[in-house]
Order: C-alpha cells, then structure tokens, then sequence
C-alpha cells in the first residue's frame, strides 16, 4: 500500500521510519534522523511517536493497546539515545511502523489485539521485575564486597 492510499497513521509511520532509501534496500525514516541530534533528537521523535497514542486514545482503543505502544515508544527513546548503539537499533526496531500496525490490527481483530498486547505487557513486565532482581543482587554483593573490603582488619 503506498502512503498516500494509506490512514494518517500509516502515513506519518512511513515518513518517520521508512521514507529514505538507504544502500543495500535499508530504509530509515525522519525518526533515524531527527534521532541523530544529541540531547534533543530522541526526545522529540518520542514526542512524534505520542501521536500514535493519541489517535489511540481518539478511537477508544483499550488501555492494554495504548500502554503496549507506549512501550513500543519507551524501548525506542531508551535504546536510541545510546551512541552509535542506538542508531543501528532504530534501523530495526520501528516503533512508529509497529504502532501504525497495532492500531490497524486493533481495527480488523480488537479481541486478538487486546489478548496479544495483555501477553506482551506482562511478559514485559515480568522481565522488568527479573531485571529488577538481579541490579538488586548484584548491588548487594557489591555492597557487601566493598563493606568487607573497608572494614577488614
């Protein structure tokens, strides 16, 4: 489907993730861009990329959807803003193409979508907390070591 044939979503998708042709069939977007300037460049794609909720929220797409495309949004501004790491990151993870297909899907199968984003958030946050476990266990090892460590006689 072209973008001109397409819903606005599908539309501002196309020109922030896959507008520009690049050597060997990649393509990137104004979002790979724009995410080039430092400091300020993530920070407003995400703020581009919030437009996808919104239209969510307009057409009373469910609460799992939304948090799941803020999540889509949330690893894109995280994993983006790492130097050089994060540029080759955006060439893959697509958040706006991701966001624009979740609400497409919404539209098509709502239960489906609803169901698959309530199995994509808790395993989200399932390895949140796992995460979360381990900074927790390395911090107190850590701590203990460097406790030992000054208190030694």
């Amino acid at each position: 489907m072209t973008p001109q044939k397409a819903h606005k979503e599908s539309r501002l998708a196309w020109l922030m993730d896959k507008s520009i042709p690049l050597p060997g069939g990649v393509r990137i977007g104004l979002d790979g861009i724009i995410g080039l300037i430092p400091g300020v460049g993530d920070a407003a794609t995400s703020a581009i990329s919030s437009w996808f909720i919104y239209q969510g929220y307009r057409k009373g797409v469910p609460t799992s959807v939304l948090v799941r495309m803020a999540l889509n949004i949330l690893i894109d501004t995280i994993v983006g803003s790492i130097p050089v790491f994060g540029d080759i990151f955006d060439l893959f993870f697509k958040a706006n193409m991701r966001n624009s297909q979740l609400l497409a899907r919404y539209e098509n199968n709502p239960d489906k979508t609803r169901k698959q984003s309530k199995l994509v958030l808790a395993f989200a946050i399932l390895l949140f907390i796992a995460a979360l476990w381990v900074f927790i266990v390395i911090t107190v090892a850590v701590a203990k070591l460097l406790f030992e460590r000054l208190f030694a006689y």
